[in-house]
């Protein structure tokens, strides 16, 4: 029986082993919370800036009126957007790599490289997209855009970290396609997507693994 033992724990510590080596597993939960309050602040600023609540749809009306005048609203939210997207890259890799520390496995090595090439793909095609839709006038269109391709990267990338990952890429890539049917509302839902869900599964994630 012992000895029966031990092979199942001999058995158990390769497993660990080799997860360790495949997958990315120094995601903080505690940074998808930060990233995601941030991202629900950001649709705040957002909504200032245009001069509508939540509630009132048409959002993209706005700001392409203020485009044709020759206003700023579109810089101002594109350095709101860019202000809080540069925030929570540095955050989710200071956390990262803290997690790394505390559980002592490798900030950097081949398995996270190809994690961030497989999430890189989608999202830069994603990127350039949305200023596709920008240079056309599609204004509506470009947040249920970037959740669609942020939930296609984090699928794609699922494979090389945690599984849930996968459960919040089609979650993402689910709240995108309802964006799309209703692009007045498009705001909220980036809000939903990148705010909300990010709470969820951050916290999720922190009971699941970290306490």
């Amino acid at each position: 029986m012992n000895k029966q033992q031990e092979q199942l724990e001999a058995l158990r510590d390769i497993r660990t082993l080799m997860e360790r080596s495949s997958r990315f597993l120094s995601l903080s939960g505690l940074s998808g919370v930060v990233i995601g309050s941030m991202a629900m602040a950001c649709i705040m600023i957002a909504y200032r800036f245009i001069g509508l609540s939540p509630e009132e749809a048409g959002y993209h009306k706005v700001v392409m009126e203020d485009h044709e005048r020759g206003g700023h609203l579109v810089t101002l939210l594109l350095a709101d957007f860019g202000i809080v997207l540069s925030l929570s890259l540095v955050t989710g890799c200071i956390m990262a790599m803290r997690k790394a520390k505390r559980s002592g496995l490798p900030a950097w090595d081949l398995t996270t490289k190809r994690l961030l090439i497989n999430m890189a793909i989608p999202l830069v095609a994603g990127g350039i997209y949305a200023i596709i839709l920008l240079y056309h006038g599609h204004v509506a269109l470009v947040a249920p855009a970037t959740l669609i391709f942020y939930g296609l990267s984090l699928i794609h990338a699922s494979k090389y970290t945690i599984n849930d990952i996968r459960h919040l890429g089609v979650a993402e890539l689910i709240t995108g396609l309802v964006a799309s049917v209703f692009p007045d509302y498009g705001l909220l839902f980036w809000a939903f997507g990148f705010g909300v869900l990010h709470v969820v599964y951050g916290l999720r994630i922190h009971h699941k693994y970290e306490k």
